[in-house]
């Protein structure tokens, strides 16, 4: 079931369309720092992602997990800011990611039904609204490209035949990768999001683990310890 306080409330104010762009000009700008377990805050957001480097734990690799979802499935827990993409039997390949803000955070079974390369981004009504109120003016429409927020790709999530507005998608801000920054959107690097999109087909199961979920019943380590560490590739 996919949950959000509300799907109704998501769709209502449009909050992925959305894309996560980062205010960071903005003195009120937020993020959850992993390493400290903290939220930061404040003028000093912006000096500190400026000159952030997205921890190694964030490169794609092979793991080995334990699973009973299928080869092809997709498993996103956002507290761990990994995205699984399961290959075999207890094997996936993970990628970091980036996930959605304080009170953005979701979670449900969803599936892909759209796939583009470079997408346009049209921010929704409501975020031009919220940044105008803001003193800052969205574009109404921006091409794809490098300069887009969307990056290189983008995956759209679909609750059976409802857009959630809930994308997997690029992005141009790569050390956002590992934090909470987004409107909801699931963020990977450009090179990584161009991987998954390769491997993933129309139809493919998406299971969004929210913030403090159990993801136990979707995915955790190996009993063997040894088997994580000699399982990667």
């Amino acid at each position: 079931m996919l949950t959000r306080r509300s799907f109704v409330t998501a769709l209502a104010v449009g909050t992925v369309l959305g894309t996560g762009m980062l205010n960071s000009t903005n003195a009120e700008a937020r993020y959850f720092d992993s390493t400290t377990r903290t939220w930061v805050e404040g003028e000093p957001v912006k000096r500190r992602l400026d000159q952030r480097k997205v921890p190694s734990k964030f490169k794609r690799r092979n793991v080995t997990v334990r699973t009973s979802q299928q080869p092809g499935t997709v498993i996103i827990h956002t507290d761990e800011k990994f995205l699984y993409y399961v290959t075999g039997r207890n094997k996936a390949i993970r990628y970091g990611v980036g996930v959605g803000r304080e009170g953005f955070g979701w979670n449900g079974e969803v599936a892909i039904r759209r796939k583009t390369e470079w997408p346009v981004w049209i921010p929704p009504r409501e975020m031009i609204q919220r940044e105008r109120e803001q003193g800052r003016e969205l574009p109404a429409r921006m091409e794809g490209g490098p300069e887009n927020p969307l990056g290189a790709r983008a995956l759209y999530l679909y609750k059976g035949n409802r857009d959630t507005l809930y994308r997997i998608h690029g992005t141009n801000q790569p050390w956002s990768i590992g934090l909470n920054l987004s409107s909801g959107c699931i963020r990977m690097m450009n090179k990584d999001v161009e991987d998954l999109y390769e491997r993933v087909d129309i139809g493919t199961k998406v299971i969004v683990i929210g913030p403090g979920e159990d993801p136990s019943p979707y995915i955790s380590a190996p009993r063997n310890p040894l088997a994580a560490i000699f399982g990667n590739g």
